[in-house]
């Protein structure tokens, strides 16, 4: 048959992945594809040369209706079973649907089907009892054979991280090792820099905002980078001027602009937005917008009768207007992922489009070119700096500083994320590499386990909490507890002197004779292993090496010593100290 469109290269190379993945194996897969690349077309080739039942979910009926007519523009046939398109089809060989249909209607989907693709899957949980995964639990009694295939520009959800375990480049992605996620392999991944130097999507024009900025540094941030919506309308409530200031400058700069986009950071801020814009061309959308009317005013700004489109979290996926040309971000964030998407809106190619303005009014220093690191940034003035992995070679990209040489001082990273092919070769899977950059040693067997690690992945024993210690440590009369801001070293002869220094002045000290075999050997666990953070481990086997390479030793977060006779005696060093108790300089 004469196909109605060429795929693009990439998106056969896309095609050939999954029809090579799934003749070797049933387990989930991710493709992952910038906004704008043609996700669609990727799925209605898929479904062409499926030969038995596929269903394709998605969460909004925009999308359900996209990938349905690009399908059917194959000269083929294909249902809907959507709520919001007033459709409820199932008969045919390939079903397009939006997941809450079909997850409200599960009894019409008792067939065999042999592939369930999901469109935008950064939204699927692993949480068993969601509608994604109740309905591919409901087809898998059917099919324990089931293919599940997601598509994403942006695999990374801030509640869970990476949404899949295993790159077919070779190396793993996250650190919390017994997370589930909902997929297991991207087999093919297309960064953003690649659509734009090919000129598939619009270049970005990305401008400073010189009229005045947001300082969100201040608030603090939950556990994955984000702000509570309160302290955020409480710092913003202050800067009504600095908004109007903003919004005024926008303005200035869509003068000769088709169509813009301004993401707020609450309900609130948007109202307020909105408030300083031209009534008659201004659009608010937020999560509480009725359906309808909501239809309407997207439908009015892809038309063009609007030209500004303020909204609050709703419009970063499934939206295409591809004639916006300006996008004004005063919303802060910690992923590159949602950053990505929030700018994506603006990328798309539109006749007599040059470039597309994005002005960040929020301070996020986010680069639009860099991979997502997969966790949410510990400081501020945190960059992905790649690490070198001192077992395997890998090289990793975690969350650490540089100094002005741009060479690393400081990183966070955990574990290599490196994959290591088996050595027999005979089909069994990749390893995950096992170099830990931080790590929990077993006092039991001395194997190296994750920082967060509750019993030992070696010998299975519970290892001792760090908050249990310092909290029996403090109990005790005879028990001294500092917190660590830093270590000074002196030799003498074959014997090495530490004095640990707490942060109000108090001081203990220990020291290591290298010419007896345990105490060398326990000096290098502790800290030969963490030099350089654990980049460059090293055994030292002299004291004077040891002061040579001093400025790379880490200092531990906290110190327990007993009272013993006339002195203290250390007897806990904690590194790498997650639990309640504050750590050195952090008041």
């Amino acid at each position: 048959m004469t196909l109605p469109f060429k795929l693009r290269p990439y998106q056969q190379e896309a095609v050939d992945a999954t029809l090579d993945h799934f003749r070797k194996s049933d387990e989930s897969a991710v493709i992952v594809l910038p906004t704008g690349a043609g996700k669609s077309l990727v799925i209605a080739e898929l479904a062409r040369l499926a030969r038995r039942k596929i269903l394709v979910l998605t969460h909004v009926k925009e999308l359900v209706g996209q990938n349905h007519a690009k399908y059917e523009s194959y000269g083929l046939t294909g249902g809907i079973f959507s709520a919001g398109l007033k459709r409820k089809e199932n008969r045919h060989q390939v079903t397009f649907a939006s997941v809450q249909s079909v997850a409200a209607n599960l009894e019409q989907f008792r067939d065999e089907y042999s592939l369930v693709i999901i469109d935008e899957c950064h939204r699927v949980s692993g949480e068993e009892t969601s509608q994604y995964q109740r309905i591919i639990e409901l087809l898998r009694q059917q099919n324990d054979s089931l293919k599940v295939l997601g598509l994403t520009a942006t695999p990374y959800r801030l509640a869970m991280g990476w949404i899949y375990r295993y790159h077919y480049r070779g190396f793993v992605r996250g650190s919390g090792e017994d997370q589930a996620r909902p997929f297991q392999h991207c087999i093919y991944e297309l960064p953003l820099s690649y659509m734009i130097n090919r000129g598939y999507l619009t270049k970005p024009e990305l401008v400073n905002a010189a009229v005045a900025q947001y300082d969100f540094s201040a608030l603090t941030q939950d556990s994955f980078g984000e702000y509570a919506e309160k302290d955020v309308n409480q710092l913003l409530s202050k800067h009504k001027r600095v908004t109007r200031a903003i919004i005024e400058q926008v303005v200035e700069m869509a003068a000769e602009r088709k169509g813009v986009m301004i993401f707020a950071a609450t309900v609130e801020h948007a109202r307020e937005v909105t408030g300083y814009l031209p009534e008659h061309e201004t659009a608010l959308v937020t999560g509480a917008t009725d359906l309808k009317d909501r239809d309407l005013l997207i439908q009015r700004f892809k038309q063009r009768q609007l030209k500004y489109l303020v909204n609050v979290s709703v419009l970063t996926t499934g939206f295409d207007a591809p004639h916006v040309d300006l996008i004004a971000i005063l919303r802060p964030t910690q992923s590159v992922s949602l950053y990505q998407q929030m700018v994506g809106r603006g990328l798309r190619l539109d006749e007599g489009k040059q470039d597309c303005l994005v002005i960040d009014y929020a301070g996020n220093h986010v680069n639009l070119h860099h991979p997502e690191v997969g966790e949410p940034k510990p400081n501020p003035d945190s960059e992905p700096v790649q690490v070198f992995c001192p077992g395997c070679g890998f090289a990793n990209i975690f969350w650490g500083k540089t100094d002005s040489d741009g060479r690393v001082i400081e990183h966070y990273g955990r574990r290599c994320q490196g994959l290591l092919e088996p050595a027999d070769g005979d089909g069994a899977r990749a390893q995950q590499c096992d170099y830990r950059f931080r790590f929990k040693e077993c006092p039991h067997c001395g194997g190296e386990n994750d920082i967060a690690a509750r019993n030992c992945g070696h010998c299975q024993q519970a290892i001792i909490d760090p908050d249990d210690q310092l909290r029996d440590a403090l109990k005790l009369k005879d028990a001294m507890v500092i917190r660590c801001a830093g270590i000074s070293l002196s030799a003498e002869g074959s014997r090495l002197r530490l004095t640990y220094h707490g942060e109000d002045g108090e001081e203990l000290k220990e020291s290591f004779d290298f010419t007896k075999p345990a105490q060398r050997t326990v000096f290098n666990k502790l800290f030969g292993r963490r030099v350089a953070n654990g980049q460059a481990p090293k055994t030292f086997s002299r004291a004077d090496e040891v002061l040579e390479m001093q400025a790379l030793l880490r200092a531990p977060d906290f110190v327990i010593a007993r009272k013993h006779k006339h002195y203290w005696q250390v007897q806990e060093r904690v590194f790498d100290y997650q639990g309640q108790y504050r750590k050195a300089n952090e008041a």
